[in-house]
């Protein structure tokens, strides 16, 4: 049996003859220290990405059996990105800078963590229409068709894993390039109508892009969001105007892959998402993934208590066990053991594997988990 074969058989109730080992990547920073420690050749650490040819030989070295995180995408985003410059630099060091994104960031040297926001561009409908605007819109330059028409076709019949389309983002992306503070006070208190239009007019861009990239002919065994809209006590704006804003715009794009015969559709979210998941689950988002586990514990089993069968799982791992020992990492899989006999969820880190994971822990892990049976 195909690792793809086991993947979609265990997400749609179907026999298996094992549990795949998945994971979901690593933080820039572990691959060169297992380098370090011996672990893997310096060049993989140096030219690791999701999916690429490297990842696959790491997952050779672990016994991982994929990466769910293998996807393919259409130029979905800010489109030209904004050129990054450094705007400031101060006497300890640290730097004022505008990122690819149009968000200005405080970096501190030696200290790994999302940059701190500073500033930001979009502030009002001037700022939209002149510089975020042109970014945006659909234009045929942000699909590679003849890469989907001649060259994808061959590559995912040799894969053997689940490939899926990125249907990007609803309003993460947009939490990105407004800044948490920015989209505050647009939506709230500053220009309603105008976060609105930015909320429309980039998911009309998305829309687009998944549409034309379909139209090719190309097969995927699921679709995926990236929505980091949440964190560690809920979700960054009401649960109410989420709805309102974004509920149509994921059952368009829902309803445009069901056309297309895929009916597996995840998407990633960090932090505490129960309140958000009745928008995305009642929209057509069936596949939660990660599953952070965080200081709130395991978000799945009361997913599926409320759900029912219909809510799929990808992720639910504590990935902080496998920085520990062997006891803890037994403990975690006794724990997903008892996930996986629900059926319909594959176990995976729940999030990237960070600086101090232990090699030989992750090893046992990829391991112990291709013993499960369901």
């Amino acid at each position: 049996m195909t690792n793809r074969e086991r993947a979609m058989n265990i997400l749609h109730y179907r026999p298996v003859d094992r549990m795949p080992a998945v994971h979901f990547g690593y933080w820039p920073q572990l691959l060169p220290e297992w380098a370090e420690q011996g672990y893997i050749p310096k060049e993989l650490a140096e030219n690791w990405e999701d999916g690429n040819a490297v990842d696959k030989a790491i997952d050779k070295l672990i016994g991982w059996d994929f990466n769910w995180n293998t996807l393919r995408s259409p130029k979905n985003g800010l489109f030209p990105l904004f050129e990054p410059k450094m705007l400031e630099e101060y006497p300890d060091g640290s730097q004022r800078w505008l990122n690819s994104e149009g968000i200005i960031e405080r970096i501190h040297p030696g200290i790994v963590s999302i940059g701190g926001e500073d500033d930001y561009l979009l502030k009002d409908r001037d700022a939209f229409e002149t510089l975020f605007l042109p970014k945006i819109k659909f234009s045929p330059e942000r699909v590679d068709y003849d890469y989907f028409l001649n060259k994808y076709p061959a590559e995912y019949e040799a894969a053997d894993m689940p490939i899926g389309l990125k249907l990007g983002s609803v309003i993460g992306e947009i939490r990105s390039f407004c800044s948490v503070a920015g989209m505050s006070y647009l939506m709230y208190d500053e220009d309603e109508d105008l976060f609105a239009d930015i909320v429309d007019t980039y998911a009309e861009m998305q829309y687009k892009c998944a549409e034309e990239v379909l139209k090719t002919g190309a097969k995927f065994d699921f679709a995926h969001y990236w929505e980091d809209i949440c964190y560690s006590n809920g979700p960054l704006l009401s649960p109410q105007i989420f709805d309102e804003l974004c509920a149509k715009h994921y059952k368009r794009r829902n309803d445009l892959v069901h056309k297309y015969g895929i009916d597996i559709i995840s998407l990633d979210c960090d932090g505490r998402t129960d309140r958000l998941l009745p928008t995305w689950f009642e929209n057509g988002v069936n596949t939660m993934f990660p599953i952070e586990i965080g200081t709130w514990g395991d978000q799945f089993e009361a997913a599926r208590v409320k759900y029912g069968t219909g809510m799929l799982g990808v992720g639910g791992m504590d990935k902080t066990a496998l920085r520990k020992d062997r006891a803890a990492v037994d403990a975690e899989i006794e724990r997903l053991k008892r996930l996986s006999a629900l059926g319909g969820f594959i176990p995976c880190p729940d999030h990237r594997l960070m600086p101090g994971t232990k090699f030989e822990l992750v090893q046992y892990y990829a391991d112990e988990i291709k013993k499960i049976r369901l």
